[in-house]
């Protein structure tokens, strides 16, 4: 056991957390059958078997459990010792975020700009997606934060940490005038709304029952800003954080009537490792109470 090729453990550490050989040998570009031969050189050197069958998929055995649990410390402590020389070894600071594709862009810019030191010693990298694919990307050690919706994935794996910047509450608008009063004028339109996925979309849904609404849905939308686009052109009422309201009133748009039943949240989730991040602290430390009363200037401009 003194020459244990760390090369061989790294190849089933991957295979036991992408579920199969094929998928472990796309993400290491290797072929699978490369992978097969170093996972049988390992178990000779192990004196036992690391996998077996279960169906199509690899199941691990008793020692492959024991010898993840070790890979696994390992491999996670050589990711979280280049993440933070990656971010010290420059003169700028590299800050990698995603931003979930439900949220504002405005309000997630005023986030991110309260991190920007005026010196420009950092660096800032934005990626937008879905929130489960930027979650997987975070826990790969693809991304340092990430800005969501939800913060559920906090409460599932125990190396993610979340703090909620804060909330508010929705408005409707539209184009159009409306014969009933609030809410019972929602069901006089199509709506443009967030999608079922996003936690304000089944918050709407929710409300939608609560209130006995039959509404008329027109399109669902991860993009806030695909939504509001289509709203603008009268396609429909659609729904928008309500501090937002003097910018969307400013388009000649109407608001309708709002409500605090439906709240539209900010969560920052980050790895436990990246706790020390100057861009990490300086958001954890940061106070965005006035940003989600609507008194932000700088957003209310947008």
């Amino acid at each position: 056991m003194k020459h244990l090729n760390y090369n061989h453990l790294y190849y089933f550490w991957m295979v036991y957390k992408k579920g199969s050989v094929t998928k472990a040998a796309e993400t290491l570009y290797l072929t699978p059958q490369t992978i097969t031969g170093q996972l049988k050189t390992l178990e000779q050197r192990l004196k036992g078997s690391l996998f077996k069958r279960s169906g199509r998929n690899l199941a691990p055995t008793e020692l492959g459990e024991l010898v993840f649990r070790y890979a696994d410390k390992m491999f996670s402590l050589s990711y979280e010792m280049l993440d933070i020389l990656n971010y010290q070894k420059d003169e700028q600071t590299l800050f990698e975020v995603g931003i979930a594709d439900a949220l504002s862009k405005a309000l997630a810019s005023r986030v991110l700009l309260s991190v920007i030191p005026q010196d420009a010693s950092m660096r800032l990298a934005c990626f937008e997606s879905t929130h489960e694919h930027l979650v997987a990307k975070l826990r790969e050690h693809k991304l340092d934060m990430i800005l969501s919706d939800c913060a559920g994935e906090s409460l599932k794996y125990p190396e993610i940490l979340s703090k909620k910047l804060g909330e508010c509450g929705v408005s409707f608008f539209s184009g159009k005038t409306y014969s009933r009063p609030f809410p019972e004028c929602l069901e006089e339109d199509k709506l443009l709304i967030p999608g079922r996925s996003t936690s304000l979309g089944q918050q709407l849904f929710h409300w939608f029952d609560e209130k006995g609404l039959t509404v008329d849905i027109l399109g669902e939308f991860d993009d806030a800003a695909m939504m509001k686009a289509f709203g603008y052109f009268h396609q429909g009422i659609f729904v928008a954080p309500s501090i937002y309201k003097q910018d969307i009133l400013a388009h000649g748009i109407q608001v309708l009537g709002n409500t605090d039943d439906v709240k539209e949240e900010y969560h920052v989730m980050f790895a436990e490792r990246m706790i020390q991040h100057p861009g990490v602290k300086r958001i954890l430390e940061t106070d965005f109470s006035e940003l989600f009363a609507g008194k932000d200037i700088q957003v209310s401009q947008v």
